[in-house]
């Protein structure tokens, strides 16, 4: 057996550096909507592109899994979402300007039944099953750390962040730093970033 590496027809071509598309490619694919300066990495997983909207500047990394057959995806503006993150969009997930997700995090907007009392899986016919399915909403400057899960009927108040390894089964408040399982208010996160953002925006403009 040859020990050579063999050569993909695409010039260039690399099976360790697959890149991204960009947005012109992107919008030749049938997502709903999408922005400016967008990147989804070429290894991504995304189904249903047309309940999906993206805007302007934003970044989607490799080994993502996007779920979006049943439900919509609203990703706002200057978003990104990590390696390895995986969106269950059932019950529709809406991420808000400047807000993200860093490695590993999940987000459930529908969820099988863990009691007993029904089937579970999305083989099972529907009436076998007690699926609660409800929005995930993430507000502005939103970040979630490494490996969080977030559950269905979760908001996500602006400017809350949550730490690595958290359970966020019910909705934070605003400009909280919260971390554990559950997650649990831990101190005030600073407003600092606002005026940051003001700037940005005007160098933009």
């Amino acid at each position: 057996m040859s020990d050579e590496i063999p050569q993909h027809p695409g010039a260039g071509w690399n099976p360790f550096d697959q890149g991204y598309f960009s947005s012109d490619e992107l919008r030749q694919f049938g997502f709903k909507e999408v922005g400016r300066n967008v990147m989804i990495a070429k290894n991504a997983t995304i189904i249903g592109l047309a309940n999906i909207s993206i805007g302007n500047n934003v970044r989607i990394d490799g080994g993502v899994t996007i779920v979006a057959q049943s439900g919509r995806l609203a990703l706002h503006d200057f978003i990104h979402i990590g390696s390895g993150c995986h969106l269950n969009c059932a019950g529709g997930i809406t991420m808000s300007s400047f807000s993200g997700l860093s490695q590993g995090v999940r987000i459930y907007s529908g969820t099988d039944d863990y009691t007993g009392e029904s089937l579970t899986n999305p083989t099972v016919p529907g009436k076998y099953a007690k699926t609660k399915i409800a929005p995930v909403e993430l507000g502005r400057h939103v970040i979630i750390g490494s490996g969080t899960v977030i559950l269905p009927g979760v908001t996500i108040g602006e400017g809350a962040s949550v730490g690595a390894l958290s359970l966020v089964p019910k909705s934070l408040d605003d400009w909280w730093i919260h971390a554990g399982i559950p997650a649990q208010k831990m101190r005030q996160r600073s407003r600092a970033l606002l005026a940051l953002e003001q700037r940005l925006m005007e160098e933009i403009v």
